[in-house]
């Protein structure tokens, strides 16, 4: 199910070129198609796979590699990997994959920074953000979280929009960096209720929490852990969460678009994407194997202690996703100026 995204469905085959090659030699020893696809699925795989993350440990695409890892593990026979490879914004990742070769043994956790905010951010990447990689599974949907420091007196993010605006400039909000979710989250809310806040950028996430915390800022967009922790201790108040719909964990907190935020929607979503040209039986096999594990209940615990949803699509709709949102934030990215050289 894809609600979130309301994705539609296209017809495309991934890694074709490579089987289509595969298929004519056996076809020349009178062998059909479909056998050759059920070999190259079942005979994968043979050896152990690495899961790269682009990110350091305990960031939210490292607790969901992991949390997969081990069932994928269990379910293939092999041994996944996860390996951290963190640095210049993920892009040393990105292009160790983008490099791999396609044979389903290096694959890649991306989200929403490694590729629809990157492609627009970084002027000279040294691959291409859509064409370079094959879609395979898109699985988890995670919000960001609007929230002030009590000292704002404000409980509403019809109030907070009031507030900026009969003091133009007035106020700041953080964000983990300038090209983050967290600082396009902000812009996306200046430009759609038509506010002006001065944007302050911090170095992660762990320092934007700290601002808004003392006060130092006004409000801030973050990640579901710390601002739910906060928020239930007293110390923040939550106005919204920025998914289509509301999140579970806090089912009580209106969405932006709820609050009267027109055309307001980030997604921090999560994908499996592999080297261009992963043949196409893998790819299907991955992908059933992923649907099958986010519905696992461990899975699904892990997954709500970071407030992220399961998500189950197939390869063609991850990739009509993934090419959407390159266009979408890259607008948004442009239009805050923020870049990365």
């Amino acid at each position: 199910m894809v609600e979130p995204f309301q994705i539609r469905r296209v017809s495309r085959s991934l890694g074709a070129a490579m089987v289509a090659t595969l298929v004519a030699g056996f076809l020349g020893l009178g062998i059909s198609p479909v056998a050759v696809a059920q070999t190259v699925a079942t005979d994968y795989p043979q050896r152990p796979i690495r899961l790269v993350v682009g990110f350091t440990a305990g960031g939210i695409s490292d607790v969901l590699a992991r949390a997969l890892a081990a069932r994928l593990s269990a379910a293939v026979g092999q041994q996944v990997v996860v390996e951290n490879r963190a640095g210049a914004g993920t892009t040393i990742a990105s292009d160790l994959v983008a490099k791999a070769a396609p044979d389903g043994y290096t694959l890649y956790v991306q989200d929403i920074t490694t590729h629809a905010i990157n492609a627009s951010l970084y002027p000279h990447l040294p691959y291409d953000t859509v064409r370079d990689f094959t879609p395979v599974a898109l699985f988890a949907s995670t919000p960001l979280m609007l929230v002030t420091h009590p000292g704002t007196q404000v409980n509403t993010v019809a109030e907070l929009t009031t507030l900026l605006r009969s003091k133009p400039g007035a106020l700041s909000y953080g964000s983990s960096g300038n090209g983050t979710i967290t600082h396009l989250a902000g812009e996306l809310y200046r430009s759609s209720a038509g506010v002006d806040a001065a944007h302050v950028p911090y170095k992660g996430s762990s320092p934007t929490t700290q601002a808004i915390l003392s006060g130092e800022v006004a409000f801030t967009f973050s990640s579901m852990p710390p601002a739910v922790q906060n928020v239930k201790a007293g110390r923040l108040r939550a106005l919204a969460v920025t998914t289509p719909r509301r999140v579970d964990a806090v089912p009580d907190v209106p969405t932006m678009l709820e609050a009267g935020v027109r055309d307001y929607e980030i997604v921090l979503y999560s994908g499996l994407l592999a080297p261009r040209g992963l043949p196409a039986p893998i790819v299907r096999r991955l992908n059933a194997e992923f649907a099958r594990l986010v519905a696992h209940d461990d899975v699904r615990a892990v997954f709500a202690g970071i407030g992220a949803d399961p998500i189950t699509t197939t390869p063609e709709a991850f990739a009509t996703l993934m090419t959407r949102e390159v266009e979408r934030l890259g607008r948004l990215v442009r239009a805050s100026g923020a870049k990365v050289e």
